[in-house]
């Protein structure tokens, strides 16, 4: 008996697509946490500059290790870089949240993502959005507020930057909804790494030019740079990791898995900075958790009878 096909000719394969998604949700919470460990003696911004200088590094290795490199302009450069740039702002906000609070409570709060996304799909793209996601929605917004209650008393409007992280990135996928990817998951990482890249280094050139406390650029140690350059590893690795489980799974069974991030951040955060929620933020996590699991629901529900 043969498994049905995926689309390019890739197997369905649930169990490995479950098994890729939490390799990967376990996996990515890691490059959180080595950043915040760096942000003890680096700046965010040059950290994040490290993250994709050094994504963009292993892909032109691979591309030139396999005979890919001519192919690397990709079908839609403008499109892939644009996805770059709002990546690159995404993650050198995270960073910088990081540096003040705990990795758990950003990726918690960052979690208020699907309802951002729901909104702007609303405003921009005039999706249909009924009360049933309203509520999830503002559900979500309260969880989202009392995970922040002691943040924003104790280091201020930093503390909304994982919220503005969430907003970053659902542009970057209206983008994807708007021009899905044409161009292969090698071209695509390429583009965002050279893409953010050349933006982070312009701000950090502009950041020093003018002398911008935060912004100074120092020159890391070989520990330091082994750091930097794992984190551009495990982002490439992640990303991969996601990609694949997509092409073997449906949305529906891998949506949920995405929550595991906030329990790998927990365990690594409490054993390297004896980070751990308290019992209020867990309530507020929970909300942000259940309003984002029954967004993912009504739109798979809504979008059944069109795929029917």
């Amino acid at each position: 008996m043969t498994r049905p096909m995926a689309a390019g000719g890739i197997d369905q394969n649930p169990l490995l697509a479950i098994f890729l998604m939490s390799s990967a949700m376990l996996m990515i919470p890691v490059m959180d946490i080595i950043a915040k460990y760096l942000s003890m003696e680096l700046p965010p911004l040059e950290i994040t500059f490290g993250r994709f200088f050094f994504q963009f590094l292993i892909c032109l290795a691979i591309a030139l290790v396999t005979g890919r490199i001519t192919r690397l302009g990709g079908s839609q450069p403008v499109v892939n870089y644009l996805r770059g740039m709002l990546l690159g702002s995404a993650s050198l906000c995270f960073f910088t949240a990081v540096k003040y609070m705990s990795v758990a409570t950003a990726i918690s709060i960052f979690f208020v993502e699907p309802m951002v996304l729901t909104v702007l799909a609303a405003l921009l793209l005039k999706e249909q959005v009924g009360p049933r996601r309203i509520g999830a929605i503002l559900v979500g917004l309260i969880g989202a507020i009392v995970v922040l209650r002691p943040n924003l008393a104790e280091i201020g409007l930093v503390s909304l930057l994982p919220v503005v992280t969430a907003v970053l990135f659902s542009f970057y996928l209206l983008i994807n909804r708007l021009y899905p990817a044409r161009d292969d998951l090698l071209t695509i990482q390429f583009s965002a790494g050279l893409s953010a890249t050349l933006m982070l280094a312009g701000a950090l050139f502009i950041g020093n030019l003018v002398g911008l406390e935060g912004v100074e650029f120092t020159l890391p140690s070989g520990p330091q740079s082994g750091l930097l350059a794992l984190i551009g590893l495990i982002s490439f690795a992640g990303h991969g990791l996601v990609v694949s489980a997509f092409q073997r799974g449906s949305a529906s069974l891998l949506a949920p898995l995405q929550y595991m991030e906030i329990v790998s951040a927990t365990l690594f955060g409490y054993l390297v900075f004896s980070d751990f929620p308290d019992g209020p933020t867990w309530v507020g996590i929970s909300l942000i958790i259940g309003s984002g699991l029954y967004i993912t629901h009504r739109e798979r529900k809504q979008k059944s009878p069109a795929s029917a």
